[in-house]
């Protein structure tokens, strides 16, 4: 039997149909396979093994009697923001110790709904804060890639890098991820996973830890474009609980995998070629032009003159709402409790011990940019830039453009403590400037694995869709992906 953990699911789910293997077998493999490697890759920060291991008898239940779901027996990976009932959840703050929430989110509610496994719960940033995954109380995630020749350890990117960095290492067979202004798809770049932002209000937010309420959208990360069709299909649906969630039909995002991209307009914007590229990020870009280009697409130039303003307005944007989001952790009713003098003492010493040193910049940032005399010059001009930075891509989907192709990210994986972005933050936040836009404008995008750098390091290229138009970047990115080829790290952990 080949080794179970390197079946993608489309594979998997087709095996377990035709009784190839169990799905408790399946299972013990990633169990086995988490258990073996996340001393070193640090990719979990709670196991579910028990749990994993009824769901997938009951799993096996259905199979037998015919009855199987879309994800019936697959074990899936969840981001450590997604509330799970009686499981731990804690953001990767220190600040949520020991809470275990009593309600399930509705996306995790969906994929158990579908038939799917638990296998625990994902590293990431603090509160999702990050785009390195090294602020989390649990400790950074590693990249399962390493530069050729090295054994120098590298950022999975974030927040979501701990379910990159557990796709990448065959440590489950799809994970959970959220993309505030990025999360998705530049981890999914850095190890050479396929990453989905979907349109805002695609997935439920409700009993996912807010950071941004406006930006946050859940979606998956999987190996190939197909598992992440399968996985969105599931993921999505509206929701009385969250009312920016979208009543519209959720399709069969696995049937436009493998169009033709005949009839297409693919747009590149002029603006997304920013100073100081490296060569191999434009060479890159370039391929997938002509990739798209052979594949039937007519490829035109589209103009997004605003987006040179979206990196300082989302985070103006991002830290207000983080500061008004995170000011409900006070120590009182959940979580981290440090003892003072008198009720607001308390406040300010369980904040002051529980929050990390990104989350506490962002807070401290946010509150200021929402304080009395700054809150018109700061907040009310980032929101005038997002609604600019809106209607540009408004325009060019009015010109007829289907879809935006860009790079994914401004380099390949860096570092872990890479003193340069430590010591400043603002080089660090310049990892989102190809994503940020889209947020802003409550657009999908996706992230797909394109090439390797001159080190042998992951790089992706992004596509970026009109709203609810995720069949038509699931088609495009399949064509990139099937041009590509794949790409796995060398097992050395």
């Amino acid at each position: 039997m080949t080794d179970l953990t390197a079946l993608t699911i489309a594979e998997a789910r087709d095996a377990l149909k035709a009784k190839q293997f169990s799905a408790v077998e399946l299972t013990d493999a990633y169990l086995s396979a988490i258990d073996a490697a996340n001393a070193t890759l640090n990719a979990y920060v709670a196991t579910t093994p028990d749990q994993a291991r009824a769901m997938a008898a009951a799993a096996d239940e259905r199979l037998a009697k015919g009855e199987a779901r879309s994800l019936e027996g697959i074990p899936l990976g969840v981001k450590d923001l997604f509330a799970t009932e009686g499981v731990h959840t804690q953001a990767c703050s220190h600040i949520l110790d020991g809470f275990k929430p009593r309600y399930e989110s509705t996306v995790t509610s969906n994929l158990w709904a579908e038939g799917a496994v638990m296998l625990g719960k994902l590293n990431m940033d603090e509160f999702a804060m990050g785009s390195s995954n090294e602020s989390s109380y649990y400790g950074p995630v590693i990249n399962p890639w390493r530069r050729n020749g090295s054994d120098l350890a590298l950022v999975p990117g974030g927040s979501s890098g701990g379910s990159s960095a557990a796709v990448a290492a065959r440590l489950c067979a799809g994970a959970t991820a959220t993309d505030t202004g990025g999360s998705i798809r530049q981890p999914a770049a850095f190890t050479a996973t396929v990453g989905i932002k979907p349109t805002y209000g695609r997935c439920s937010r409700w009993g996912v830890v807010a950071y941004a309420s406006s930006l946050d959208q859940a979606g998956p990360v999987a190996r190939d474009v197909r598992d992440a069709a399968i996985l969105l299909k599931s993921m999505a649906s509206v929701d009385a609980k969250d009312t920016t969630s979208v009543d519209l039909p959720v399709p069969d995002y696995e049937a436009a995998v493998g169009r033709s991209l005949k009839g297409l307009r693919i747009g590149i914007p002029k603006e997304y070629r920013v100073d100081g590229m490296p060569a191999e990020i434009e060479a890159l870009w370039a391929q997938g032009i002509a990739w798209a280009k052979e594949a039937g697409a007519e490829i035109v130039e589209v103009s997004l003159p605003h987006t040179k303003y979206a990196l300082p307005a989302y985070y103006i944007v991002a830290m207000a709402e983080a500061s008004s989001n995170l000011a409900r952790y006070d120590g009182v009713r959940y979580g981290l409790r440090v003892p003072g003098r008198d009720i607001a003492d308390m406040y300010e010493q369980t904040r002051a011990a529980g929050f990390g040193r990104e989350v506490k910049r962002r807070i401290m940032i946010g509150t200021y940019v929402l304080s009395a005399g700054y809150y018109d010059a700061y907040y009310l001009q980032a929101q005038k830039v997002r609604t600019l930075i809106k209607r540009d891509f408004e325009l060019a989907f009015e010109a007829g453009v289907d879809a935006l192709l860009t790079p994914a990210t401004p380099s390949a994986a860096f570092a872990i403590n890479d003193q340069t972005l430590a010591a400043d933050p603002v080089a660090m936040y310049l990892n989102d400037v190809f994503t940020v836009t889209v947020n802003l404008a409550g657009l999908p995008a996706i992230s797909v694995p394109a090439g390797l750098s001159s080190e042998g390091t992951p790089l992706g290229l992004q596509l970026i869709g009109r709203p609810f138009g995720e069949e038509t970047l699931f088609t495009a990115a399949s064509a990139i992906e099937k041009a590509a080829g794949r790409f796995e790290p060398k097992r050395w952990w």
